[in-house]
């Protein structure tokens, strides 16, 4: 007998509520069953394409006692009063990365798991990635000896393409250009692989000649609580990547991607690469390990999925999507005082105060 599957609800029907959609309907343990916009428009257009019904009034959504979790894909400045409004509802929460477009509505949402007894789950799919998942498997296992050193890339064209009328054009709305939009990624994906972070230092540059507010250029380094130091580059004028580098005292791993695929991730194991480097002469031995299939944006779902059926907390959870946006937030400040040290617990310390405080 098939088991029922878990009924979720979507808030937000634009070009990402669609590749979440899309990636679902694989899924054997959930199914969306109604979306919500406030613009007719997008309303039908999602209705069209998924044949999922979609309401006009949000509530309606809330007040259904079968739909047990809600997907948020809403602007990063609405995730927190949607979130709250879905909390109090009763229902599970996943939001899109960042958890939050500041670091004090962040907190806030985590708050929101005690004050209404739920779950909230950050949609930061890139540690679902397989290479990703491969190289924690490696170091987990002491195959690459003591983990001493990691670095990461996430760079694309955006800031050759935007425009005045564009929301990433203002350095209000996306702070650090790729740094805030990128680089949080890898932020993410480093924490999952290294553990708890220190501290951050970072400089950054405006290369673009488009002309926008943002800074289109990062470079951060992290300090890891064990000792073991992190890079992460970022540019926002260069062709699509996506890679990652771990170093350990036995060997090295490296993985890398094409970004072109990375909408459609049940394809991306066809044009990526991961190999392992084993002892001081093994650079004429790197093995290309193969790299399975696999679709993070719904393995992440899966996750929601569970949580919804469990109340359980996610991998995925709000403490660690707020360490991502901490250290964004440190980053930003170590820009503006040309690249000193900043400590992520004293910038996750100010931020609870300021909340506290408001």
């Amino acid at each position: 007998m098939e088991s029922k599957k878990v009924k979720l609800g979507i808030v937000g029907l634009g070009r990402w509520a669609k590749v979440l959609t899309a990636a679902a309907q694989a899924s054997e343990k959930f199914d969306i069953v109604a979306g919500y916009s406030r613009s007719e428009e997008k309303r039908q257009g999602f209705e069209s394409e998924f044949g999922i019904a979609t309401v006009e009034d949000m509530q309606k959504m809330l007040g259904d006692t079968e739909i047990k979790g809600v997907i948020l894909t809403v602007p990063n400045e609405h995730h927190l009063p949607v979130a709250e409004e879905v909390a109090k509802a009763g229902k599970q929460v996943y939001t899109e990365k960042p958890i939050a477009n500041t670091l004090e509505s962040g907190l806030a949402i985590e708050d929101l798991q005690e004050q209404y007894d739920i779950q909230v789950m950050v949609g930061h799919s890139a540690r679902l990635l397989k290479g990703v998942r491969m190289m924690r498997e490696a170091m987990d296992s002491g195959e690459l000896g003591r983990v001493v050193f990691m670095e990461a890339n996430f760079s694309n064209e955006r800031a050759l393409e935007i425009t005045p009328d564009t929301w990433r054009w203002y350095r209000d709305k996306a702070p650090g250009g790729p740094l805030s939009q990128l680089a949080i990624h890898q932020f993410d994906t480093l924490h999952y692989l290294g553990g708890e972070i220190d501290s951050v230092a970072s400089i950054a540059s405006k290369l673009s000649p488009v002309g926008a507010e943002v800074d289109d250029q990062s470079m951060t380094t992290l300090r890891f609580s064990d000792g073991k130091l992190g890079y992460v580059g970022s540019s926002w004028t260069s062709p699509g990547i996506f890679s990652v580098r771990v170093f350990g005292q036995k060997g090295l791993m490296h993985y890398e991607l094409d970004f072109s695929t990375w909408d459609t991730p049940d394809r991306l194991h066809e044009t990526s690469l991961l190999y392992i480097q084993r002892g001081k002469d093994g650079y004429g031995k790197r093995e290309v390990l193969t790299l399975p299939p696999g679709n993070m944006f719904l393995d992440e779902l899966d996750m929601f999925a569970d949580v919804c059926s469990t109340g359980e907390p996610p991998e995925l959870g709000a403490a660690s999507g707020n360490v991502a946006l901490a250290v964004v937030n440190g980053a930003l400040l170590s820009i503006e005082q040309d690249g000193k040290l900043v400590k992520i617990e004293k910038v996750l310390e100010e931020s609870r105060a300021r909340l506290n405080a408001a």
